[in-house]
């Protein structure tokens, strides 16, 4: 639920006239000065035992990068689109790098789901093809590359061994060097312009629910349940935040966008 309330508030952020860029440093720097303390006495010479330059990649693709693809995708399409395709091409792309970097087994009723939400997105991009353009061919990219960015992400803490909540402590705190980047490139005065109540929304949304938090409960999950069956929990995702769209922002997904939500939520059970 917090990773859904994460994609409807950058859609309402987007719609209210946030910059990509400003949902990102909610994203992220809040966290980052939370973090910071627990890191400086980890040990900063070495990031906390993580290393600078594997917390640098981590960095690429759990971070700021990875989170500007996710949310600049609705500067061109609605929240079904983001809701939907980013999780799946995570889940996707985790498989393929699964089977390719951690040599693990992919069966055929696996490969199958994957084909099936392969199937499910194609209808969804063929309509933002069709119905809105190129341009919404180009948010639809970007949800891609956003989903297959954070199976990136995951597949190096499996690779590395690294407890998600230090990634997500070395991740934060490396992105407050988007601050002066932020200024320098966009400046606070849009962020200002939008009011207390908005920037507060997205702070709390973004910084605690939709990034830090939701780690921590899925990594409790892993602890309390295995990782195979917390492993089935993200497939709710595309479901919540079509529901929370259309209760809070009044959203309703298209007829393609649900039959293609609906085919690719079998290829997911097909995965699991």
């Amino acid at each position: 639920m917090f990773w859904a309330a994460g994609f409807v508030a950058a859609r309402h952020g987007i719609s209210a006239g946030f910059l990509p860029a400003d949902i990102v440093l909610h994203r992220f720097v809040w966290a980052g000065f939370l973090f910071l303390p627990f890191l400086v006495r980890a040990g900063l010479q070495d990031l906390g035992g993580v290393g600078w330059g594997r917390s640098a990649l981590l960095t690429v693709t759990g971070g700021p990068p990875f989170a500007h693809f996710s949310y600049a995708g609705f500067l061109f399409v609605p929240l079904a689109h983001g809701a939907v395709i980013q999780p799946s091409c995570a889940a996707l792309g985790g498989l393929a790098l699964a089977t390719l970097l951690l040599k693990e087994k992919l069966p055929a009723r696996r490969a199958a789901g994957a084909a099936i939400i392969i199937a499910g997105l194609a209808v969804i991009g063929g309509e933002a093809l069709a119905s809105i353009g190129r341009h919404g061919a180009a948010g639809d990219l970007s949800f891609a590359t956003a989903g297959l960015l954070f199976a990136t992400f995951s597949t190096l803490l499996r690779r590395w061994n690294i407890a998600p909540m230090r990634a997500v402590a070395v991740t934060s705190v490396l992105s407050l060097l988007d601050i002066p980047v932020h200024w320098l490139l966009f400046g606070f005065a849009n962020m200002i312009e939008l009011g207390l109540a908005e920037n507060l929304l997205q702070a709390v949304v973004q910084g605690i629910f939709g990034g830090a938090g939701a780690v921590y409960l899925f990594t409790r999950s892993v602890v309390l349940l295995g990782a195979g069956r917390a492993s089935v929990f993200p497939s709710l995702v595309p479901g919540f935040a079509l529901l929370i769209g259309f209760l809070v922002l009044g959203e309703v997904p298209s007829a393609f966008a649900l039959v293609g939500f609906a085919i690719v939520l079998i290829g997911f059970r097909m995965t699991q």
